[in-house]
Formats: structure tokens, C-alpha cells, sequence
């Protein structure tokens, strides 16, 4: 049973007025003006110089560039663009009429109905977010403009599992045992709907059962499942408490990394983290023509995901745990000691983990041998063939039977005839008197 708060989306926010990342965040922006709105307006403004007249897309364009060059996604579309593949977006929706999202976006169920009142319209605040993030393609004149996601050619499978927070449905959500398997149906959904990537930009404190066979599921059948580590590492000295679906077996799971590529401060830091990614302050896509600023391992599980997806679309054949040895030996950043609770193996290296992945897949897999290939310096014979006589069998065994029989024979008349001597001897020495 879920209890209320439970599921969360781990990107630091207040949903207030469409507003991502009031207070830790920044603003949103209004499409066409080009000015802040919302909590936080004039507070950690865009950082692009622009005048009144600037599309907020163009500004939201300049402003996303440090994300996406901090790992190195602008090298990596020289290889790869995603193209062909289609990463489902397991989260709170993906709205409707998103430029930089038109036309790459298919709306699978709906696993929260019934915990919103009838009639209400969700605002898809963070899945649009997310989605943005792993596959815009931008808009404007000749897509200049606006959000580009890390697998601009990709396509996106947006199954909603969980709510926004301002929806008047949330806490109805997180109590009723009716949603408990909601992300469980999504996972299963998205696998039999074509994804190669699945991500959750979400997560819980109580695994489930559902949850976890769900996604050995989507493992088993290909799909690379990439999930946020969680938000709630703030407070915590050394280690905070494991995330799910981030700490399932199989999972990749991504902390949040800054700008210099360390730790977040409100990342979380255990054993289950492999990867981080840019996390702070990340501008993506919203709804009705905004663009917001967030933090959180969210966006950074939007990236990954989006590597990922680059990875899947140039090739297809490497398998979950290959994508994932593609991108954990590959990173910037890396620990001192190798490997760190707080940023797991490092930064992603989006260019760096195609160039991997190639020479996994180009690499053939240590014990295979030739069918040409034998034990040996000889040169190679036919093995021979014994047939077998039954009749000589027979005799043979019949004869080696006899034997045994006449053995046991005598070793019986032997023994006989040496208790019969000493029986003699006895009386013998009897009669001499000798006894």
C-alpha cells in the first residue's frame, strides 16, 4: 500500500503556476516575451543577453548549450541522433502541441485515471520536462530555436504513471492501493509498445514487487531501464537511503552532477548510483510554449536515458548490460578511487560512450571459438566409430562370470581344508600330550 508523498517526481520544483524550480530553480519563461514568470521571477534570470524582442525560444536555446557540451552530446551527433529508436517516457505525461516535440511523441494509457476529478486536464508539467530533454528536437526557423534533447531524432512513448504534485489527485494517488502498480503496467506497456530505452524520472523509498519483475521483464527483452537516484541526499553525511526503481538490479541508476561535475548537494549518495549527469539548473520544455529551469536527478536521468538512446540507434544488438559497460567505462570525472557512492563512476560522456559501445559490439566475446578449432597439434581425423558384437559381449561377459563364480569357489575350498588341517594338527598334539 502506498502511503501519501510517497512517489515522487525528483526534480526540485514547486509546480506553482507551471514554474519549475522556484527557489532552487529559477523562473519560467512566457513564450513570446521573453521575460521571467511565475515564483522566483528575476531571480536566477536567463543567462543569455537578449533584448525585448528575443524569442524565449532562442533564449532558451543559448541557455541549454552548457548542459549538453559538459558532456560532450554535440561531438556524439556526429555518430549518432538516436534515429530509429523510441525511448518511453515513464512520468506524469507529455503535453499536447509542444514545438520542439511535434511530431515525435506517441500518448500511450493513462495509469493514473480515476485519481484526478473527472474532467480535470493534468498539466504534463514534468513529463514534458523530461521528455524534452532526452529527445527535442527544437522548433523556430529551421529548428534553431528552443530545447534540443541529447537524441534530437528519436522518438519518445509517453506512458503517465505518476501525477504532479499540484494535481488535485496526488494524494489520492499515493494512498490508493488501486495505483500501487501503476509504474508496473507503464514498464510492461512501453515493452510491448517497441522502446529500447526505458526512463523513470521518479521514484520511492519501498520497492515493490510488481515493480521489480516488471523490470527484469523489460531487461530480458532488451530494454536499457535508466532511472533518477533520488533528491533527498541533503542532511545525509555519508550515505542516504536507497531509491526505487533507481536501486533495482539491472538499473541505471543517475545521481545529479554540477556544473563542475561533482555532487549535487541534494543528490543522493549510495551504493545503487553507477553514473552522474548534468543536474542543476537545466533548462527544458514545457507546456503552452514555456521553457523552465529545474535541478534535481531528473534531468539527469533525461540524459542518460538520451545517451542511451544514441547508443540503441547505432547498435541495436548490444544488450542492456553492454549499453550500460558502454557508458559506465567511459565517463569523465571520474572518482579518484574509480568508483564514489556520490557520482557513481563518473560524469557521462555522451561521445565517449558511442565510441565505446563500438567497440563492444566490434569485440568478439572472450571464449568463442572457431568450429574450426580442435584440441591438440595432430592434424584433425574422423573420430572412430566402434560397433558393437552383442554375441561377443555376451560371451565374454558369461566367460568373466564363470571365472568369478570358480574364484569364490575355490577361495571356499581353501578355506575349508585350512580349518581341516588345523584340526589335525590339534588332535595330534592332544594325543602326544603335549596339551
Amino acid at each position: 500500500m502506498l502511503t501519501p508523498g510517497r512517489m515522487l517526481r525528483w526534480l526540485a520544483v514547486s509546480m506553482t503556476v507551471g514554474a519549475l524550480g522556484a527557489g532552487a530553480a529559477g523562473p519560467a519563461w512566457a513564450a513570446g516575451t521573453g521575460q521571467a514568470a511565475g515564483p522566483g521571477a528575476g531571480g536566477g534570470a536567463v543567462t543569455a543577453a537578449a533584448g525585448p524582442d528575443t524569442p524565449v525560444a532562442a533564449l532558451a536555446r543559448a541557455d541549454e548549450r552548457a548542459a549538453l557540451r559538459a558532456i560532450a552530446v554535440p561531438a556524439a551527433w556526429r555518430l549518432s541522433r538516436g534515429r530509429g529508436v523510441t525511448v518511453g517516457v515513464l512520468d506524469t505525461g507529455v503535453g499536447a502541441g509542444v514545438p520542439d516535440l511535434a511530431g515525435s511523441v506517441t500518448h500511450g494509457p493513462d495509469f493514473t485515471r480515476g485519481a484526478d476529478p473527472v474532467g480535470y486536464q493534468p498539466p504534463h508539467l514534468h513529463g514534458t520536462y523530461i521528455a524534452s530533454l532526452i529527445a527535442g528536437h527544437g522548433s523556430g526557423p529551421r529548428r534553431s530555436e528552443g530545447v534540443l534533447g541529447v537524441a534530437p531524432a528519436a522518438r519518445v512513448l509517453s506512458v503517465r504513471v505518476i501525477l504532479d504534485d499540484a494535481e488535485p489527485g496526488f494524494t489520492i494517488y499515493n494512498s490508493s492501493a488501486r495505483y500501487s502498480d501503476a509504474i508496473a503496467q507503464g514498464i510492461r506497456y512501453a515493452v510491448k509498445h517497441g522502446v529500447s530505452v526505458i526512463n523513470m524520472s521518479l521514484g520511492s523509498a519501498t520497492p515493490t514487487r510488481a515493480t521489480r519483475a516488471a523490470i527484469a521483464y523489460a531487461i530480458s527483452r532488451g530494454v536499457v531501464v535508466v532511472a533518477a537516484a533520488g533528491n533527498n541526499g541533503a542532511g545525509h553525511r555519508r550515505y542516504s537511503a536507497y531509491s526505487y526503481p533507481a536501486s533495482y538490479p539491472g538499473v541505471i541508476s543517475v545521481a545529479a552532477a554540477t556544473a563542475r561535475g561533482t555532487r549535487a548537494f541534494f543528490s543522493e549518495r549510495n551504493a545503487s548510483v553507477l553514473v552522474a549527469a548534468p543536474g542543476v539548473n537545466v533548462v527544458g520544455a514545457s507546456p503552452h510554449g514555456q521553457y523552465l529551469r529545474g535541478s534535481g536527478t531528473s534531468p539527469a536521468s533525461a540524459f542518460v536515458a538520451g545517451v542511451a538512446a544514441l547508443i540503441r540507434a547505432h547498435y541495436p544488438r548490444l544488450s542492456p548490460a553492454q549499453v550500460t559497460q558502454a557508458i559506465v567505462s567511459s565517463t569523465r570525472h571520474r572518482p579518484a578511487a574509480g568508483y564514489s557512492p556520490a557520482t557513481g563512476f563518473g560524469e557521462v560522456d555522451a561521445v565517449a560512450a558511442v565510441r565505446a559501445a563500438g567497440r563492444l559490439a566490434a569485440a568478439r566475446p572472450s571464449g568463442e571459438m572457431s568450429p574450426y578449432a580442435h584440441f591438440g597439434t595432430g592434424p584433425v581425423r574422423p573420430v572412430p566409430v566402434v560397433h558393437r558384437n552383442l554375441v561377443s559381449i555376451g560371451l565374454l561377459a558369461g566367460i568373466a562370470l564363470a571365472g568369478i563364480v570358480g574364484c569364490l569357489g575355490s577361495l571356499t575350498v581353501a578355506g575349508r581344508l585350512a580349518r581341516r588341517a588345523a584340526a589335525d594338527r590339534r588332535r595330534a598334539m592332544e594325543t602326544a600330550g603335549q596339551i
